[in-house]
């Protein structure tokens, strides 16, 4: 017999606590009663019990202790500290008694209560037994009343028509509690009544989801439990987006425009420093190529370009960053943008309506165009009240052009990344140690200087070649076909490829045909244009010079089978009037040959000249 050894009888558990020579120390796992000694002969015909048929006989569930909550852990080792003064006397009946009544007075709770703890320990010989059960109340049927009343809030409260509960509570009366004429009954219940019903069960994620609808609760109720710098522990993660711009811009020639498509991407780590803009009246990919290729220019000679004369640490950004979060936008969730990612860049969807998980490039729209505000006014710059009755039309002051207002872009975007203050921005010890200034591009500096910093440094050319639209080519003797036209390689033998044919994938420029790059292994292959006579087009030109052709083509069809109908006839014709009857001479053929080429034989020097001859008579004749 072993200490901690199951026993059953008659279907009852024992638990074996201590053993003597004669005598043995029980405790009833079934009904937790404290333990007694028991002669050693006495338990001869028990059987061995397991502990997974105590815990199933008991219908007891003992978690491990790392898997409870602290609550939980905080309640178990209470009760635990409560008996554990008495489990050194647990054979003796005397001192144990002693000892239960003496804590129970210490602890000011009932002597009973700390039997139990103890029996309730030793039985399974696990702290986790000393965990409460869960106290579970029963789900009480809804009366007739609150059923009409979760009736009426269902139909008439929580829908998108914002009813009050009082115009809820009389649609309820007049649809349940009247009679066939349309008057009250004598009993029906009270508006109180109601109001205490909405007010037990509502929710308020229930009541704005049901009355505003789910993007308005998304944009303006959701929790905002979001934190940007979970994206950005460290320099290099970027923040992409684009927004219709708020001022009108003309042409050259003073003619209203429109409102340009302004595209930045900026580091969040740096809370605001804008790596690169984009400024066009396209947006889509197109803005992006063009973002892409900003980012990477030297900041200094692009400024120069404008006449703007910058320091480098104002604007220091020549790299990408190794992480881009955007939106779900069409133009982000494009394969042509996905395929930066073989740069090493990870790309990040944010789900949609979370806005605040991207606030530090939505702040930035803010800052530029706000910044820029006060002087735009009655210059062609939209107000708030744009569409309202009575709001002036802002397109009638529109003075600047697509050139005027980028120099105000960047202007701006000088202001926001080198002399914007961060207030309350995250600084760590080593950023006050090296005495980092609370400006973004201060921040950004001192980010690329660390040994996590995560930037890309790439070529444009390379750059520009990822970004280009893709499409499948197919090797043929002809050459690589693309779009139905012709290339072929100056660098490099393909020669096998042509003769083997098959599928192949290939970049191209829409801009242009004359060059597509065949994508091999990473690389780009240059092909140029076979066909000359598309030289210098776009592929849009060249689909319609096509469709112009194969017009003409189709004009031609008729006469074409005219034509072959009178080959047929005239040929026919010439055959039916040669007389021959299929009786042929095989004989003689060398000699025939011979005759043949004797009498077809010209003097073609003399021919000509009786040619000239004859025309010049006929020339007198019609003259004369």
């Amino acid at each position: 017999m072993e200490k901690n050894q199951l026993l059953r009888c008659q279907g009852t558990i024992y638990r074996v606590l201590e053993v003597e020579e004669d005598s043995i120390l029980l405790i009833d796992c079934i009904k937790k009663t404290m333990p007694k000694w028991y002669d050693i002969g006495w338990i001869e015909a028990y059987e061995n019990c397991s502990e997974e048929e105590l815990l199933e006989g008991t219908e007891m569930k003992l978690a491990e202790e790392q898997d409870l909550g602290q609550k939980a852990r905080c309640i178990i080792h209470e009760r635990f500290t409560v008996i554990a003064g008495i489990l050194p006397f647990i054979d003796d009946e005397r001192l144990r008694a002693e000892a239960v009544k003496k804590i129970a007075k210490k602890k000011g709770i009932s002597e009973q209560t700390v039997r139990n703890y103890l029996c309730q320990y030793l039985a399974y010989q696990s702290i986790s037994a000393l965990l409460p059960k869960e106290r579970t109340v029963p789900d009480r049927e809804l009366t007739g009343d609150e059923k009409n009343f979760r009736w009426a809030l269902n139909k008439f409260y929580f829908t998108r028509h914002k009813n009050s509960l009082k115009t809820a509570y009389t649609y309820m009366l007049k649809e349940k509690y009247c009679n066939g004429d349309g008057n009250l009954l004598s009993e029906y219940p009270t508006f109180n009544q109601f109001r205490y019903f909405h007010s037990k069960y509502k929710t308020q994620q229930n009541t704005i989801i049901s009355r505003h609808g789910i993007k308005e609760y998304q944009r303006n109720f959701r929790p905002l439990l979001g934190n940007v710098q979970s994206f950005a522990p460290n320099v290099g993660t970027g923040m992409i987006d684009a927004t219709i711009c708020d001022i009108y811009l003309v042409d050259n020639g003073g003619n209203i425009v429109g409102r340009p498509v302004l595209t930045i991407i900026t580091d969040a780590f740096s809370n605001g420093f804008v790596m690169g803009y984009s400024l066009t009246w396209e947006g889509g990919t197109y803005s992006l190529r063009d973002l892409m290729l900003n980012v990477i220019a030297d900041k200094v000679e692009w400024c120069k370009k404008f006449g703007i004369l910058i320091e480098r640490k104002q604007w220091d950004s020549d790299k990408l960053p190794g992480v881009i979060v955007s939106d779900m936008g069409a133009e982000y969730q494009s394969g042509t943008f996905a395929q930066i990612t073989e740069c090493g860049i990870t790309l990040i969807n944010l789900p949609p309506l979370r806005p605040e998980l991207k606030s530090i490039v939505e702040k930035s729209f803010n800052l530029i165009q706000e910044s820029t505000k006060p002087y735009l006014m009655d210059h062609g710059f939209v107000d708030k009240d744009a569409g309202e009755r009575l709001a002036p039309d802002y397109r009638k002051g529109a003075c600047l052009t697509m050139e005027d207002y980028e120099k105000v872009v960047i202007r701006a975007i000088l202001y926001n990344n080198s002399q914007r203050i961060l207030e309350d921005y995250p600084y760590s010890d080593e950023m006050l140690e090296a005495k980092v200034e609370p400006h973004p591009n201060c921040i950004f500096q001192w980010g690329k200087k660390q040994q996590e910093c995560n930037l890309i440094e790439i070529s444009a050319k390379q750059l520009i070649l990822i970004l280009l639209p893709r499409t499948k080519a197919r090797f043929t003797r002809r050459g690589l076909l693309v779009f139905g036209l012709r290339y072929a390689s100056e660098n490099g033998n393909f020669t096998e490829d042509y003769l083997k044919g098959g599928e192949a994938v290939a970049a191209y420029n829409p801009e242009s045909a004359d060059a597509v790059y065949l994508l091999r292994e990473g690389e780009f292959i240059e092909f140029r244009l076979i066909e000359s006579r598309f030289s210098g087009k776009n592929f849009e030109d060249i689909k319609k010079m096509l469709s112009a052709q194969k017009y003409l083509e189709n004009g031609a069809v008729h006469k074409n089978l005219q034509g072959r109908v009178d080959l047929a006839s005239h040929v026919e014709r010439i055959i039916s009037g040669t007389g021959q009857n299929g009786d042929v001479n095989l004989k003689g053929i060398r000699e025939a040959k011979k005759r043949a080429k004797k009498e077809r034989h010209k003097d073609f020097v003399e021919e000509v000249d009786r040619n000239e001859k004859s025309d010049f008579t006929d020339a007198q004749n019609d003259n004369g």
